[in-house]
């Protein structure tokens, strides 16, 4: 189900560090390459469970993780924020700074 903004931005204030850009949220941790790989793939096992998925941008010493609902217009849904909620999680186990 579609979330109307004022969910969108509840949902926001639960979670620190993700922004609203649009119809995607997003977050950039800081984690040095070869971790930010073993974290990618952690969170690609977890998308895959979920049948939900993210884009993700690897840099360097950085990795950004942007969340829309593709299957429902690329707009944001409930299954966005438990994504991101799950990520941050395995960002904390995979020692990734939040930025």
């Amino acid at each position: 189900m579609l979330l109307r903004d004022d969910e969108i931005e509840a949902r926001l204030r639960e979670l620190p560090g993700w922004t609203r850009v649009g119809h995607e949220i997003s977050r950039s941790f800081r984690i040095r390459y070869h971790g930010g790989v073993a974290m990618i793939v952690h969170v690609a096992d977890v998308v895959r469970q979920m049948g939900h998925h993210a884009d993700i941008d690897l840099r360097w010493d950085l990795v950004r993780f942007g969340i829309t609902t593709h299957d429902a217009g690329n707009r944001l849904t409930e299954a966005d924020f438990d994504l991101a909620r799950r990520i941050d999680r395995i960002a904390a186990a995979h020692d990734a700074s939040a930025l």
